[in-house]
Formats: structure tokens, C-alpha cells, sequence
């Protein structure tokens, strides 16, 4: 067995367990049984596939442990056990040591030892616990074949009926033919015994148009032969099948056979009718006989000239009599998975995170050579030559846009790893605590997303811990004793906002402001605003909980995730309401790659603002000012906007200081690039606006790790080395400064 084979089932597993995780966590929020056994076979399918990809490779202390965890769901899926926390609990236990046998295989490694060995003693001890003796016999919960198709349950609780029902209604010719109807009713009294006959005399004519040689005959037949199938009746009939319609109803009963044979059907691409064929719920004749029917509908729509849909094959099975609804539909479902999971296959495809990575920086480097390519052929001025460098930077933009579209996952997988920890952690907790999801399909860059996992860990566990309080609290304040977490993912202004947010106590700004006196972080008699105090959860060290726990309380944590959410140039606010609950919103960039940005000149520099937090450019003129005029903030239309001079922030001598020394130059009229962040504008006044601009965003060095108002850099067509300004830095910065002269003229003219 090669290296490459054992990582393909290695990879499959994780999935396969993936789902099994979040199969597993719905349980405990399903109250329908349907959805419940739903559920449980879906989890069996998970086990038992993992199961036969182990037993390929020859893993047999996988095999042995899958196999009995699918004993267990086995009880479940037939009634004898049910399902509640503590076996939902040792499930995941179950899964997390597979996933560790799966490492342990890929390792290398021919045996289990140590603590791996111990905690699969462990966990085989407390499934059997539920089998009641030691695991079942190796065929008890073997795939189906052929000959288990005709077997039946035995005993099984809520039966409706046992007996098989046969409709027979013999055509006219029956009796010219030298057919006995009674012989054939005989016959199948050998088989089994006959509960009752109903005659059927509907089609018996008036008298004068009876025809003593034609059989006008039909039965309702009710048979009890618990060791005969479907087929072995339909022969009893063999000779007279042309002149008579016949059918078989199988026993109640042998639904459940008949849907577990459908489940444990292979994944192949088959018809409903080669389904129903194949777990033995409907027979070749039969069938044949349900295509002719819908021929017949066929040619009478095409023959009517009407617009109907000819019926399903499915649909006709159970209006003739011979399949119940309830089999129809898990052939329905079977079909429905494997198509998904073909279309799935087709669509996806594994590619290793580096060679990805490559591809992105390759395409930057593309972009930064057509840049430059572009500049050339406008000072070349040739019209064909700026028409193909059209052409072509339209293309470096789609593969742009492609390359990047590679890299973006949906957040709902990363999401679904907290149901798993809120519910470990309530349990620890003694809480009752549901978690809300919104936004999974938010897609995200796979960077990011892996590098906001464990600041996001910290923020649900802390929402958990110390946000939500315990039952006795909530029933006190008039709260429902389930408490609620939030995750929701939303796009805004050219940025991903992510916030997790709990119904509990919310933050005590008194409390916060008291630990941060004693331990030195503020000053006596210093005015903080709320942001400001809130803020101070994030500091090294800082924490208000009363006792530690085994969850929160060393002030260890919170300090990391701002560092964390900070690297990635995101922010972090907070959003409290003492007693009502605290919202913790996270906004990052889509991407840390390339950007749309939009390209000004300060100066004799030129600088990028990302385009998705440009609002709209206007020219700064004297009736739009405020104040005597040289205060920093417009009319916009009826709306304050602050603004700020790039200039001063950059110490860059702008064109107006230029302009001033030179009488001669014509008078420079500045121009405002209105940007917007989290809900709020400013303006930036600048020398010149040079339009759009893809941009490959550089990361700076550690010298630069500490420069406020720049972001990254990038790399423009001709060479020079451009600055990106960190809008949200800027735009705080700006409304602060625009906010005090505000105040203090305390009006627009």
C-alpha cells in the first residue's frame, strides 16, 4: 500500500468525520422521530463507509471499532435504544478517537499503544455497556446482498400488517384459454395460508350481454407467508400473466427491509425503477409493466396535444398497489444523494494549499508587469497597441478575480466547529445554551479563515463562561433559562464583518474601569469613553471574573485575539448593554492578496485607498466649508463630514504649499475622496486623483510594523513603490480631529 493511497483515505476520513461531528450535534436539537432515525442512518452510512475504506487498506483496529460504534447506532436504528446526551456524547468521543486511529495510520503505525490503546478500551467498554453483552456477530450488521432481500423482521413493534395482499383481476379470455381461477387461489394456499378472499364481481355486465365463455372475475387475496418474496408469487402466475393484471402488496413489515436495502444500495447512478428493482420491493414484470403505463400516458398527451407531465414511475407503483409510499420515497432519497454526491465529485477538486499560493503570487506578479505594460503603450500613443493592452488587462483581471475566487471558502464550516464547543462547554458550565448561526455562506480568504479560528474560540468560550449566566441568575432577571450565542458573517463596505454576541450579563463598565485602576492601566479621574473602557478587556493580563476556571479568568486570551485580529488589519469593537447581553464585532479584509484600489497623489508620492470603502470624489471649494472656513469639516449635502489634508499626515509637501510660493502657477483646487468604515465617512484631501488601480498588496517589514496610517504597500507599472492607506486608522483619526473643532464652533455656515 503506498504513501499516496493511505493520505487519499486519510483525507476522506476527515470529511467522512466532519460530517459525522455535525450529524452527531444535530441530534441533540431534534425532537421529530423521523428526523431522528433520519439522522441515525445518516451517521450509520458515515461509520460504515469509513469502515469499508479501512478494511481496504487493512487497518483492522479502525475496522474493529467502527464496527462497533455501527452496532450501537444498529439498536438505535432498530428501536431497542434511544438516543440522549450521554450517548450523543460518547459518539463524538467515538469519533474524536477515530480520527486519532486515522492519524495513528498515517503515521505509519501497525498497532495502537499507550494512551491510545487505553482510551480504545475505554470506549469499547462503554459501547458494549449499551449493547448490553459483548459486540455483536461480524454479519449481524453486514452490507445486504441478494439473498437477504427476501428475509423478513420478525417481532418488530407496531406492525400494521403481516400479510401479503394480492389484487388479481383475470381478463376475458382467461377462461377460453383453459385457465381455472380457482386453481391459482388453491395454489397459493401451498405457499402460505389464505386469511381471506374477496370476490370482485364489478365488472360482471348486464345479462343480456353476458358471455358465458369470458371471465369477468377479480379477488382481493390476503396471504400470510412469512418465507416467500415477491417474485416466488408472481410465478404462481406465469401462465396466466398475459390475461390478467396482477398485484402484489408486500406485507407492512417489510417497509423497513426494504428501506434498509435501498440505503445499503452501492452509489451508482440508477433509475427509481432499477432501485425498487434491486432491494426486491418491486419485480421486472412489475416494472416493465409501470413503463408501459407511462408510454401509454406518453403517446395519449402527444396524440391529445395537451401539456401534462407524464406521471412518475414511482407515483404509478403506488396507485397500482404494488410498493408502498413509504419505499417510493427512500428510493426517491437514494437517487437524490447520489446525484449530489456525483455532482459534488464532479465539481471539486483537492489541490494542494501551496501550489494555490503560488498561483496567487504568480498572478500579482501578472498584474504588476501588465501595469507597467499598459503605461508604455500610452506613451507609445499607438491606437491599436493601447486597444490590445485593453484586451488584456480586461483578461489579468478575470484571472484575478478567478485566482482569488480559488482561495475564498464559505465561513459556515468554520462556524460549525463551535456547535461542538458549545455544547462541551455548557455541559461544563451547567448551563443551558443554544447557538445561532447566520451568514455560513459569507465566503471568506482561506488565510484569514484559518487564522481566525482560535481568536474566535476564545471570544464563544468567554461568551459562554462569562457572558451567559447561570440558570438560577436567569430565572432571577426574568430570562429564558436557555441561553443564546450568536455567529453571524456579513459583507460591508468592501470589509467582513464578523460578531458573536450572547443574551447574558453584558460588561460592567464600572467593574472594568475599577480593575483597570488597580492594576495601572488608566489614570485616576481620566475620561474614557464607552469603546475606550470596553477595550480594556483586550489588554495583557486584564481580566474581571471573580474565581478562575477551568474555561476563563487568567486574563490570558482576550490579548491575543486583538494581536491576531490586528495582524490580519482588522479591528475589534465591542458592543454591551449591563444586564442585556454583549455584541464582539470583528472586521477584516476579504482578502490579503490583491484589491481593487483607487490611486491619488500627495505631493510628489502616490497612494492607494481600496476602492470598496470609496464612496464618491468632490472638489473642495469654499461653500462647502464650515466655520470660518478653515475649519476641517463640510456641508455634505446637508451631513457633516470631517475631512483631513493626506499632506499633513504624510508630511508631504502638497501642490496648494507649492502654489503659494509660485504666484505665477495658476491657482491648485484640492479634492476630497470621501471614504466609509463601519458606518462611518470622512474625506481625505488630496493633490490629484489617478483613478483605479489592481493592486498586490506587499506586506511592510518589521521596521515598519509600528507606522500608523499605512497598511501594506504595493508595487505600481512603473516601478515606484506606493503606500495603501489603512482606512479604518484614518478614518478614526479624522472624526475624532473633525469632532473637537466641531464643538468648539459649534455650527456650519
Amino acid at each position: 500500500m503506498s504513501d499516496d493511497s493511505l493520505q487519499i483515505f486519510a483525507e476522506e476520513a476527515e470529511d467522512l468525520l466532519g460530517v459525522a461531528e455535525q450529524a452527531l450535534l444535530n441530534l441533540d436539537n431534534l425532537d421529530n422521530e423521523a428526523e431522528t432515525l433520519e439522522g441515525v442512518n445518516d451517521l450509520f452510512r458515515t461509520f460504515h463507509t469509513i469502515k469499508g475504506a479501512a478494511g481496504l487498506f487493512g487497518l483492522d483496529t479502525i475496522v474493529d471499532f467502527t464496527h462497533i460504534v455501527e452496532s450501537v447506532l444498529g439498536n438505535v436504528r432498530e428501536g431497542t435504544l434511544s438516543v440522549d446526551e450521554d450517548l450523543v456524547s460518547l459518539f463524538l468521543l467515538s469519533r474524536d478517537h477515530l480520527e486519532k486511529l486515522v492519524s495513528n495510520a498515517l503515521g505509519g503505525a501497525d498497532s495502537i499503544t499507550g494512551e491510545l490503546k487505553q482510551t480504545d478500551s475505554q470506549l469499547i467498554g462503554k459501547l458494549n455497556h449499551y449493547l448490553g453483552v459483548s459486540p455483536p456477530d461480524e454479519n449481524e450488521l453486514a452490507p445486504a446482498t441478494e439473498g437477504t432481500a427476501q428475509a423478513t423482521k420478525e417481532n418488530i413493534d407496531g406492525v400494521v400488517n403481516e400479510n401479503w395482499h394480492i389484487s388479481l383481476r383475470f381478463g376475458p379470455d382467461a377462461l377460453r384459454n383453459g385457465m381455472d381461477p380457482a386453481s391459482f387461489i388453491s395454489y397459493l394456499n401451498k405457499i402460505g395460508e389464505l386469511k381471506s378472499v374477496s370476490l370482485i364481481d364489478d365488472a360482471i355486465p348486464s345479462w343480456s350481454e353476458f358471455d358465458p365463455e369470458s371471465c369477468y372475475l377479480g379477488f382481493e387475496i390476503q396471504l400470510i407467508a412469512p418465507n416467500t418474496n415477491k417474485d416466488e408469487l408472481e410465478e404462481v402466475f406465469e401462465f396466466v400473466k398475459d390475461d390478467c393484471k396482477i398485484s402484489i402488496l408486500p406485507p407492512h413489515s417489510h417497509i423497513n427491509d426494504y428501506i434498509k436495502m435501498i440505503e445499503e444500495l452501492p452509489e451508482e447512478d440508477m433509475r427509481i425503477g432499477d432501485i425498487l428493482v434491486a432491494c426486491g420491493a418491486l419485480t421486472n414484470l412489475e416494472k416493465d409493466n409501470m413503463l408501459n403505463t407511462q408510454d401509454d400516458f406518453r403517446d395519449g398527451i402527444t396524440a391529445g396535444g395537451q401539456d401534462f407531465k407524464v406521471p412518475q414511475l414511482g407515483k404509478i407503483a403506488v396507485e397500482e398497489k404494488v410498493v408502498q409510499q413509504e419505499i417510493v420515497d427512500a428510493a426517491i432519497k437514494k437517487q437524490s444523494n447520489i446525484k449530489q454526491q456525483r455532482v459534488s465529485t464532479q465539481q471539486t477538486i483537492r489541490v494542494n494549499a501551496l501550489k494555490l499560493e503560488s498561483l496567487v503570487n504568480l498572478v500579482g506578479e501578472l498584474v504588476i508587469g501588465s501595469a507597467n505594460s499598459e503605461l508604455n503603450a500610452r506613451r507609445l500613443a499607438d491606437a491599436d497597441l493601447n486597444e490590445a493592452m485593453e484586451n488584456l488587462l480586461r483578461l489579468v483581471e478575470e484571472v484575478r478575480d478567478t485566482a482569488l475566487g480559488l482561495r475564498m471558502v464559505q465561513i459556515g464550516e468554520t462556524f460549525n466547529r463551535y456547535k461542538r464547543v458549545v455544547r462541551e462547554v455548557s455541559r461544563d458550565t451547567g448551563k443551558d445554551i443554544e447557538l445561532h448561526i447566520s451568514g455560513a455562506e459569507t465566503e471568506l480568504d482561506k488565510t484569514l479563515i484559518e487564522r481566525i479560528g482560535d481568536p474566535l474560540m476564545h471570544l464563544v468560550r468567554n461568551a459562554i463562561d462569562h457572558g451567559i449566566e447561570p440558570p438560577k441568575i436567569r430565572a432571577e432577571k426574568g430570562k429564558p433559562a436557555k441561553g443564546l450565542v450568536r455567529l453571524d458573517a456579513f459583507h460591508d463596505s468592501g470589509s467582513i464583518v464578523i460578531q458573536i454576541s450572547d443574551d447574558g450579563g453584558g460588561l460592567s463598565k464600572e467593574k472594568i474601569l475599577n480593575k483597570a485602576l488597580e492594576k495601572g492601566l488608566v489614570q485616576e479621574g481620566l475620561q474614557l469613553s464607552d469603546q475606550e473602557i470596553y477595550r480594556l478587556i483586550f489588554e495583557a493580563g486584564f481580566s474581571t471574573a471573580d474565581k478562575v476556571s477551568n474555561l476563563s479568568g487568567r486574563g490570558v486570551g482576550m490579548d491575543v485575539v486583538r494581536k491576531n485580529i490586528e495582524s490580519l488589519r482588522g479591528q475589534v469593537e465591542i458592543e454591551s448593554e449591563e444586564g442585556k447581553g454583549s455584541t464582539i464585532s470583528i472586521r477584516l479584509p476579504l482578502t490579503l492578496a490583491i484589491i481593487d484600489g483607487f490611486q491619488v497623489r500627495v505631493g510628489d508620492a502616490q497612494y492607494i485607498l481600496p476602492l470598496d470603502m470609496v464612496d464618491e470624489c468632490i472638489e473642495l471649494n469654499e461653500s462647502l466649508r464650515g466655520g470660518d472656513g478653515n475649519s476641517n469639516y463640510i456641508n455634505l449635502r446637508g451631513e457633516i463630514l470631517p475631512f483631513m489634508h493626506l499632506s499633513d499626515v504624510f508630511k508631504a509637501e502638497s501642490k496648494t504649499e507649492t502654489s503659494a510660493k509660485d504666484e505665477a502657477d495658476e491657482k491648485h483646487r484640492d479634492n476630497i475622496v470621501v471614504v466609509q468604515f463601519a458606518g462611518k465617512k470622512a474625506g481625505f484631501v488630496v493633490d490629484e486623483l489617478l483613478g483605479e488601480h489592481q493592486t498586490v498588496i506587499k506586506p511592510l517589514g518589521k521596521i515598519f510594523q509600528n507606522l500608523k496610517g499605512i497598511s501594506g504597500a504595493t508595487i505600481l507599472g512603473s516601478g515606484e513603490v506606493a503606500m495603501i492607506v489603512d482606512i479604518p486608522e484614518m478614518v478614526k483619526r479624522v472624526i475624532n480631529s473633525g469632532q473637537k473643532q466641531f464643538v468648539s464652533s459649534n455650527s456650519i455656515h
